[in-house]
């Protein structure tokens, strides 16, 4: 093998295909990538953990000779990271590796290329269609919810839901949950995935991070149940699902409704920071008062201090007392524009709050309890 490759271009496809590198594996060949350099098909850098895969094109490789190699992560990495050079060689045969540029030459050991497991193409017949903004976003709002821990349900991950015209998507730790719909296109009568398939954390996560808003439609397939395969513009990731039962999730939503209230983000979420600043890991809590025309939101932690925080708002309802936990409601607020309007619709004290978007976003969080 025996190719000139842009420098950049290597360097920005190695960054996404070594967040899947595991640091120590069983197997020593899963510490390094695989690239594949081809003039024709296109060059190809692959990174896997067994559990999750990618498969990266590299922008700007000239083909000499074509071939696969075998790169030492973290040395690889160095050498592009400190290299000053626009292009940099790579050659390898079956006893080494030489990486050269204007000013430097460094020299390898070799391995074999065919040892390395193969990362999955996207071949899939039939897929859904959803567009790059949208899922990031489905991600953004549900990854931060999940329960990577969880040993009894498959709460490690995102529940993924198909439709021919929609997806859904939904993260729970058993004490919040969220979901949100999106459009998506089912692509030669793509089937709805059996059972309920729940990708990973780090595969969402991997997905995220190769996905720009103006990016075109990304293609996404379900596999028998176990696992998913994503084409973005630029990859084409694959991971097993999450083993496990979801939890019957549409039991959390409430039967009925007292209060429906308008809030906006921006100003809640400042709120709800605000007093959250006097709190501490043995009272974590901070009471919401609901009343006419104003919100109030208090604090008290022993040895800390208390606060106070009122928020005016747009409500000429009875008063509702619920107390909350303040990072369940930032950690969802984070994730929406300052500029989006919310309806909360409560119970009371003791019942789960549903807070809804008009863009199809619904996160459940459940009070606390703790003595007055």
């Amino acid at each position: 093998m025996k190719a000139l490759c842009n420098r950049e271009g290597l360097l920005a496809a190695f960054g996404m295909v070594s967040g899947v590198v595991p640091a120590r594996s069983p197997k020593p060949i899963l510490q390094n990538v695989k690239l594949v350099a081809d003039a024709d098909e296109g060059s190809v850098l692959m990174g896997t953990d067994l559990e999750v895969g990618i498969r990266h094109r590299v922008l700007g490789m000239k083909v000499e000779r074509p071939g696969s190699v075998i790169l030492p992560t973290q040395r690889i990495g160095s050498i592009l990271r400190t290299s000053n050079d626009s292009e940099l060689a790579i050659e390898a045969d079956e006893d080494r590796l030489v990486v050269r540029g204007i000013h430097s030459e460094f020299t390898l050991p070799s391995e074999d290329p065919s040892l390395y497991p193969e990362v999955p193409d996207f071949a899939a017949p039939s897929y859904h269609v959803i567009q790059a903004a949208d899922l990031r976003r489905l991600i953004r709002r549900t990854i931060f919810a999940t329960d990577v821990e969880s040993t009894r349900y498959a709460l490690g991950g995102v529940l993924v839901e198909l439709s021919d015209d929609s997806i859904t998507m939904v993260g729970t730790d058993g004490r919040r949950l969220a979901r949100m719909v999106a459009s998506a296109e089912s692509e030669n009568d793509a089937p709805a995935p059996a059972g309920s398939p729940v990708i990973p954390v780090k595969a969402l996560k991997l997905i995220e991070r190769n996905l720009s808003d103006d990016d075109p439609p990304v293609h996404l397939a379900i596999q028998g149940g176990a696992a998913v395969l994503v084409r973005t513009e630029r990859a084409i990731i694959y991971s097993r699902l999450v083993e496990g039962r979801f939890p019957r999730y549409q039991d959390v939503f409430p039967s009925h409704v007292e209060v429906k209230i308008p809030l906006e983000t921006g100003p809640l979420r400042q709120a709800v920071e605000q007093a959250s600043i006097v709190t501490s890991e043995e009272s974590r809590g901070v009471d919401f008062q609901f009343s006419s025309g104003v919100l109030k939101l208090t604090s008290q932690a022993a040895d800390v201090g208390s606060s106070h925080v009122d928020l005016p708002i747009a409500y000429d309802g009875k008063p509702v007392d619920i107390t909350f936990d303040p990072r369940y409601l930032t950690d969802a607020l984070k994730t929406l524009d300052d500029s989006i309007s919310i309806v909360a619709e409560l119970i009371d004290s003791k019942n789960a709050a549903v807070f809804k978007t008009d863009d199809r976003y619904t996160y459940v969080v459940m009070p606390l309890t703790r003595d007055r």
